[in-house]
């Protein structure tokens, strides 16, 4: 175990810090570097796919649990996992989808780990139907500075695991995991397309057909704007049957390949995504789709983690990087998301990557970002313009005032003071973690920043 000193992000590679990062791969390493803290605390850290800065310790120690990884038992007929904090969902798919077993919940990217998955619970195109990550945790381990390594579950330390689910690391490090995994027949996804005219045809088609599907998300083209404003392609599907597959992919069914076809350049012309070149991508990539296709097939990273195929993606963004604002509206206040959609594309607000999906019903945690509702999420260059801070400050203001919620995994800047409105039960969350860490072990960017803890 040797620690050193290091520059780092999140992956939108903005607010840089330097903390002491300790690398681990057994539990006694973890001791150890839990050892002669200074005043600035610790916090863990996986493959640094959060955006902002949650996994961050400006002056303090980080430990680095991607030496943690592997799998514990596995339960190949009832498909329950135990799994090492530091291993990625790349690692779980590459090993477990040839035996049928798929990740119950996946984000955009397969480079996140378990241990990070749980610190964000982290949700995905299905979560109408099966919701977020920690909903299929069955038991976790985690060490806090006031009790140790303990092993809690949802039923025999709710408060506890509800607290972690979400909790950004601030409420113990995560040592491993206990997970139910989704049964697949095929590796192949049956995908249904809709090209949508507008935010009102692709919201009417989502609300009214969803539940037909297992996945479903809707990517909204933001330089569209009067009556084209939110015209979007509505992606949904499930895992194709084994009599669903041509010849050629019934002779491997299960077969998983996990490649990136090329690495992103180190060196980026600056503002290579600009208005200009993202308004001429969405044009060309709303116009090569089909008004209508059923069953189409497709991989799984082609229909979950595209951007993986690019090594380094967020290079793209140039020396500035790039932030990622998502929120979440009840289902009632569909009025305000329009509005929300109608600001960032009058203001010409420039992404490429603005998503839409539906939640379902919310988990016990109290940090969970998930609600029944409407969540956009969106990508912008840091650079891209001056009154961008305000323009967000505002898009947090609507957000609150419709009863929703940023995500602390994307967040970067929002205003603490509207922390407690957006996340009603923090209060409740901040008494169970000065029960495991009274002195505030635990402590990351984020934290400080937010007035988490």
């Amino acid at each position: 175990m040797s620690a050193h000193r290091r520059s780092l992000t999140g992956w939108g590679r903005t607010s840089p810090s330097v903390a002491e990062v300790v690398p681990v791969s057994a539990m006694d390493d973890i001791a150890a570097a839990l050892d002669g803290l200074g005043p600035r605390g610790v916090i863990g850290r996986g493959l640094g796919r959060s955006y902002g800065d949650p996994a961050q310790n400006a002056g303090g120690r980080v430990i680095d649990f991607t030496g943690l990884v592997g799998i514990h038992q596995l339960d190949v007929d009832e498909g329950r996992v135990t799994v090492e904090a530091g291993t990625s969902l790349d690692d779980l798919m590459r090993w477990l989808v040839p035996l049928g077993w798929f990740v119950p919940v996946t984000p955009g990217t397969r480079q996140v780990t378990v241990g990070g998955a749980i610190a964000s619970d982290i949700h995905g195109k299905d979560h109408h139907v099966t919701g977020s990550w920690c909903q299929h945790v069955e038991a976790l381990t985690i060490v806090t500075p006031q009790g140790g390594k303990r092993r809690i579950t949802p039923s025999q330390d709710p408060d506890l695991f509800w607290a972690t689910a979400g909790g950004m690391g601030l409420t113990g490090l995560v040592v491993d995991a206990t997970i139910r995994l989704k049964r697949i027949e095929t590796s192949s996804l049956s995908i249904d397309e809709d090209r949508t005219n507008d935010l009102d045809e692709t919201m009417a088609l989502m609300d009214g057909g969803d539940d037909a599907y297992d996945y479903s998300v809707a990517w909204i083209d933001l330089t569209a704007t009067g009556r084209s404003m939110g015209r979007s392609i509505l992606t949904r599907g499930q895992f194709a049957t084994l009599d669903q597959l041509d010849a050629k992919r019934r002779r491997d069914p299960l077969a998983f390949r996990s490649t990136t076809v090329a690495d992103a350049p180190r060196l980026v012309p600056p503002r290579l995504l600009n208005r200009a070149s993202i308004r001429v991508f969405n044009e060309l990539w709303y116009r090569k789709a089909p008004r209508r296709r059923r069953g189409q097939l497709q991989s799984i990273t082609g229909f979950f983690h595209p951007l993986d195929l690019v090594g380094e993606w967020n290079r793209l963004y140039g020396s500035a990087g790039f932030l990622q604002w998502q929120c979440v509206v009840p289902l009632q206040e569909e009025a305000a998301l329009r509005r929300m959609v109608g600001e960032l594309s009058a203001s010409g607000c420039t992404s490429f990557l603005a998503v839409l999906k539906r939640f379902g019903a919310a988990n016990p945690g109290p940090l969970s970002f998930p609600m029944p509702g409407w969540t956009l999420a969106l990508d912008i260059p840091a650079d891209t313009r001056a009154d961008l801070p305000a323009l967000l400050d505002r898009l947090d203001d609507q957000v609150v005032a419709a009863g929703g919620r940023i995500y602390l995994a994307k967040d970067s800047r929002m205003r603490p003071e509207l922390l407690g409105a957006m996340y009603p039960r923090l209060d409740e969350w901040r008494r169970v973690r000065a029960e495991v860490d009274p002195q505030g072990v635990l402590a990351s960017d984020l934290g400080r920043r937010l007035g988490l803890a």
